[in-house]
């Protein structure tokens, strides 16, 4: 390889990188409008339904893995998981 190409391709790589960095704002804002676009954000009811839906579903698991260890420890974790 010529040093001149070598300098063509080192101008080149610095161009680009100078124009991703003026750039740079521009091309966040496309991508997090892309993003809404693909998967737009939850509503605060989803968001709550979902952690309330998560929880039940982390206390459903403790009393299927403790049934047979703790049977009045289990009977109290359903009663919680039925409330929630």
């Amino acid at each position: 390889m010529s040093t001149i190409f070598v300098l063509k391709i080192v101008a080149i790589i610095a161009l680009l990188a100078i124009l991703a960095v003026i750039f740079k704002p521009l091309l966040k804002g496309t991508y997090r409008a892309l993003k809404m676009v693909v998967k737009p954000n939850r509503s605060k009811e989803q968001r709550v339904a979902r952690a309330h839906y998560r929880n039940a579903m982390i206390l459903h698991s403790m009393t299927s893995s403790s049934d047979a260890l703790q049977p009045n420890l289990v009977a109290e974790l359903r009663a919680f998981s039925c409330r929630s």
